[in-house]
């Protein structure tokens, strides 16, 4: 009996600490999923919050992106006004500088006459006057037939736009033929008849292509009395001078020049290692003699012969120059920046004395494009064929006329 008994007791106290341990085990997880649910409550709170302010970020984000597009559309109408009234000022400015006559340009000699050195009284004698009339002989032997001064711009036409950002095109001025040559260097050219014929010609076609025997070099050639003139360089060592005969189609003549190959005359087109020019006087070369020479040289050359004539330093600088033309034996060199800007005539050189450019007004180009790769004279239109960004333009020029005459 007592065997079953304690039998019974033991089975009793184990049953019991089994019900003890499964309770204390299920308090333990029911403890932890408490807990689990806690932090998933709180992680549902902080979700919401943050989505709150996610909302709210939103909703700012949106209203700040509404002013500022607000504030873009206000500043681009400032600066379309702001632009219209740059493109005023500068019509105003190129009318001004159209209705400004130039100061006056003298030398020495008039200077003298102003100053009454020579005096006007009417009690001189014989011999004085003798001598006087000695001296305006001798200023006046100085002086050329040529007697126009450039006053400014009097208006601007756009042809059209043909071919590379740079090159270079003219008119002959003794014929109605037009003369285009595109980049700044090759072995052809294009002939049209007339300039309307090349302004309504779609590209170059109907134009005559013209092949030359030799390739040019730079957008620095001239077309006068017939005859073709344009640099070449052979192995980039020796610059040359050649004559081609437009009605024959053949060289004439070749002359070497001695300058440097690797010095452009103009700082800001570098392809331009001379460049030749022609107006009512004859045919002249501007050039840089070295790349430690600062300033331009012009060269007067015979245009039968290619003979040179006279040479000058003409005391303009290289630096910043785009390009240059020649008027009645004088230089108007064009300046501009390296970011393109509106050209301007800062410096000329008058190989008659007769101007200087500390007296010369300075007048700016109407600002089109970018800059001018070439600038070519034609004497009997008063016009210059312009290259600018590939786009063909005339300018139509005032003139005026010198003070000795």
């Amino acid at each position: 009996m007592k065997p079953v008994l304690v039998l019974l007791v033991s089975t009793a106290w184990t049953l019991t600490g089994a019900q003890y341990y499964y309770q204390g085990l299920m308090d333990y997880l029911e403890n932890r999923l408490l807990a689990i649910e806690d932090r998933m409550q709180f992680w549902h709170d902080q979700s919401h919050r943050y989505h709150t302010e996610l909302q709210d970020f939103k909703k700012l984000t949106a209203e700040a992106m509404d002013a500022l597009s607000k504030e873009h559309s206000l500043l681009f109408k400032d600066l379309e006004g702001a632009s219209a009234r740059v493109d005023r000022v500068e019509r105003e400015m190129d009318y001004v500088e159209t209705q400004t006559s130039p100061r006056a340009c003298a030398n020495k000699a008039d200077k003298v006459v102003e100053q009454g050195a020579w005096g006007l009284e009417e009690s001189r004698g014989e011999e004085e006057e003798e001598e006087e009339e000695e001296e305006w002989e001798e200023v006046q032997s100085r002086v050329s037939d040529c007697v126009e001064i450039l006053s400014g711009i009097r208006s601007v036409k756009i042809l059209k736009r043909v071919g590379s950002p740079k090159g270079m095109w003219t008119r002959d001025p003794r014929s109605s033929k037009v003369y285009v040559f595109n980049g700044t260097s090759g072995e052809s050219f294009y002939q049209f008849n007339s300039v309307r014929d090349f302004s309504s010609s779609p590209g170059i076609s109907g134009s005559r292509q013209i092949s030359l025997p030799s390739e040019f070099s730079g957008p620095g050639s001239a077309v006068y009395n017939g005859f073709l003139y344009y640099i070449q360089q052979d192995d980039e060592i020796d610059v040359q001078v050649v004559r081609y005969d437009l009605m024959r189609s053949f060289v004439t003549d070749i002359a070497m020049f001695p300058v440097e190959s690797k010095a452009s005359v103009y700082t800001l087109n570098p392809e331009t290692v001379a460049d030749l020019a022609a107006d009512d006087e004859g045919l002249w070369l501007l050039y840089a003699a070295s790349d430690s020479e600062p300033n331009i040289q012009l060269a007067k050359m015979d245009p039968a012969t290619l003979d040179i004539e006279e040479i000058w330093d003409t005391r303009c600088p290289r630096e910043n120059a785009e390009a240059a033309f020649v008027i009645c034996g004088t230089v108007y060199v064009v300046y501009n920046t390296r970011l393109a800007s509106r050209s301007r005539v800062q410096c000329l050189f008058d190989v008659n004395d007769m101007i200087v450019s500390e007296e010369a007004p300075l007048f700016y180009f109407p600002r089109r494009y970018g800059a001018h790769a070439s600038l070519k004279y034609n004497p009997e239109e008063k016009q210059l064929y312009a290259w600018d960004d590939g786009y063909q333009i005339i300018y139509r020029l005032t003139m005026k006329r010198k003070l000795l005459v």
